[in-house]
């Protein structure tokens, strides 16, 4: 994120130098008389107002970035990767690319972050110039070379080479009053790059279920991070809405509702109505041949049999719905069917290009590198899932213009994913030094006993179920807490959504999605450890405290302007520091995808919060009367901040925090 603020800063300076040269340019036309030139009078004006137009674009859109870099978050990390380049680049100015190595300190006795790059540095004087430096003075260069800078009070040399970087408090207080001031504002991206989310992406004519949780929860939360720093996203669900299926299930909804067409068919149980036309597609021979020529009346666009499809699509259609409001899940339908017309093409794109071959009546293209071949055409003319997803991929990058395209499938589709993007690459649709093409993968979601996740009677879990017995035992849980004692009617309500939806949302999103992960309910409801329960919880506390303290929001503003957020005492310190680091962690998710360290984080930024609670007052009451003597309000601003990260990262997380729990 800061290399973008980089960015920003240099197209500050080209724009500045711009609106000079511009400057110039238009007092020179002024003074054209006095040269002695007599050009166009009328061509004259029209070069000097485009000039002044271009002149008076260019200072507004200066201004408007360096309003968005003022209010920005910094991202500390990468702030001292700068300045630690520049000092290692002034060391070493011969050294190509030298590593650069800058994290966090783990403890506090070695300062607030690291240098480690000097082992580094101490192998390639070894292998390129052949000369022995140890590590340490080579540390010992690179501080001598630290350039002036806003952030850093001091640094040491520890151990063989590591640099311990402290980190000045007025720099850390100064960031922290503006996060409270501007709100927690993204560092801004340079030119706004598209990005193209596929996740959720379920089976027309099949239920939802516990599969589908991981990719539509981690979709979702994804979108909303690249929302969040300032990509123009496009969320997308390749439904499963075409297809051979649909042969079976029309040709029994002609049986079973003959009058389709005039009076709509009382489907309730979609799922209950695909297993009866399979069943009857598996043992009644007429029926699959007639399956079979409803699927080229279908695709050859027979109103009466895309009628019949629209019916089963909307039926369908209705019953995602209802997840998707339950998990607030936002998405623009674009399946299978969307991507039909266009297959054709790719087809004959690929044998123009000579990338085509012919086995056994198939038509199918070899990937160099992956042993399987793509099929993109059977022996009876029809089109395949390769096909499709070749034609989606083609679509994303050449008419959506997609700069970032990430897959949210789940790993069984890895090999798959692979060979399309590789033929993607091959046939020159994309770039990969240009565009990033993604599989985001995950693993599969098991039940307590370490299998796949089913029912007892080993069926899949279908996805309603779950969130209905999430709510359930939601309100069980506060109603063991008595909440129902304290919360009005509706506040109650407001609770058990916010705790059943949002536990089973971090419950996923906290772990590795590359894992497989064990879904439980008494897990992920616990208010104790890495869970949404612990952390909404922890909210609701933080936002009392100046409630309590009868400090309203237009008091703890006023302070955010006008106080300094003190930080001497050492947990004061730790949270001021980890409070900042929130920008670092948004970076690495945009980079690697991977959503548990932002959980990771937030469990962090919880727990500091409370050693920072439990050891500095906020409020002074007196013992006897309970009466407040003293507001320290630098504290409660600090609270403030916590609670606006939060804030932020539950946002992002697709989690609902309530103001009482």
């Amino acid at each position: 994120m800061e290399a973008r603020v980089a960015q920003s800063a240099a197209r500050l300076a080209r724009q500045e130098n711009e609106i000079k040269l511009l400057t110039a340019e238009i007092e020179r036309l002024k003074n054209f008389g006095c040269l002695g030139v007599s050009p166009s009078l009328e061509g004259l004006r029209d070069e000097n107002a485009k000039l002044k137009y271009r002149l008076n674009f260019l200072q507004k859109s200066l201004q408007e970035e360096r309003s968005k870099t003022a209010k920005s978050m910094i991202n500390i990390n990468s702030r001292l990767q700068e300045i630690f380049g520049a000092a290692i680049q002034a060391a070493y100015p011969d050294l190509e690319n030298p590593p650069l190595v800058v994290t966090p300190s783990q403890q506090p006795k070695f300062g607030d972050y690291q240098c480690n790059s000097a082992m580094g540095i101490t192998q390639i004087l070894l292998k390129t110039k052949e000369q022995k430096v140890s590590p340490r003075e080579i540390a010992e260069k690179i501080t001598k070379n630290i350039p002036a800078n806003e952030c850093i009070e001091k640094v040491e040399i520890a151990g063989p080479g590591f640099i311990n970087v402290h980190l000045r408090k007025d720099f850390v207080s100064k960031q922290l009053s503006s996060l409270l001031i501007n709100g927690v504002q993204p560092p801004a991206v340079g030119k706004r790059k598209k990005v193209v989310v596929d996740f959720s992406s379920p089976n027309i004519a099949k239920e939802m279920h516990v599969g589908h949780l991981r990719s539509t929860i981690i979709g979702e939360s994804m979108c909303r991070l690249f929302e969040f720093a300032g990509y123009d996203v496009l969320r997308l669900n390749h439904l499963g809405d075409w297809g051979t299926q649909f042969g079976m299930l029309i040709a029994h909804l002609q049986d079973k509702f003959p009058d389709y067409l005039t009076v709509s068919p009382p489907i309730g149980d979609l799922q209950a109505f695909y297993k009866e036309s399979k069943r009857r597609f598996d043992t009644e021979e007429e029926f699959k041949k007639r399956a079979y020529q409803c699927v080229v009346l279908l695709q050859s666009k027979n109103p009466d049999f895309i009628k019949a499809w629209e019916l089963i699509c909307d039926v369908s259609r209705k019953e995602f719905q209802k997840i998707y409001n339950c998990l607030d899940i936002t998405l623009i339908e674009r399946g299978e069917s969307f991507y039909h017309d266009m297959m054709k093409d790719i087809v004959k794109e690929f044998e123009d290009k000579g990338f085509v071959q012919v086995d056994d009546g198939r038509k199918i293209v070899f990937v160099p590198g992956f042993p399987v071949p793509l099929t993109i055409m059977k022996s009876d003319g029809g089109y395949t899932y390769d096909t499709s997803d070749l034609a989606a991929l083609k679509h994303r990058l050449c008419e959506e213009k997609g700069d970032i395209l990430i897959y949210v499938v789940d790993s069984g589709q890895s090999v798959h994913l692979q060979t399309v993007f590789a033929a993607g690459q091959m046939i020159g649709w994309y770039d990969p030094k240009v565009t990033r093409v993604a599989h985001a993968a995950f693993g599969v979601v098991l039940g307590e006993d370490k299998k796949k996740f089913k029912t007892r009677s080993g069926d899949t879990v279908r996805l309603i179920d779950l969130l209905e017995e999430g709510l359930k035992r939601a309100m069980d849980k506060l109603k063991d807490k008595e909440r129902d004692k304290v919360l009005t009617e509706e506040e109650l309500k407001a609770a058990q959504t916010s705790v059943a939806f949002g536990c089973i949302k971090y419950a996923d999103l906290s772990h590795n999605r590359l894992n497989d992960y064990v879904f439980s309910f008494d897990k992920m409801l616990d208010d104790r450890g890495n869970t949404a329960a612990y952390l909404l919880y922890a909210f609701t506390r933080i936002r009392a405290i100046a409630r309590l303290a009868n400090i309203d929001e237009q008091m703890l503003r006023k302070a955010a302007r006008e106080e300094v957020v003190i930080l001497d005492h050492e947990k004061e310190w730790k949270l001021g520091k980890c409070i900042l680091r929130f920008p670092e962690i948004l970076q690495k998710i945009l980079e690697d995808l991977l959503l548990h360290t932002l959980c990771d984080y937030l469990y962090e930024l919880a727990t500091t919060f409370t050693e920072f609670y439990d050891n500095c007052y906020c409020v002074e009451k007196d013992r006897q009367s309970g009466q407040i003597v003293k507001v320290n309000m630098w504290r409660l601003l600090l609270c403030e901040a916590t609670a606006t990260v939060m804030a932020k990262g539950f946002d992002i997380l697709g989690i609902k925090p309530v103001q009482r729990m």
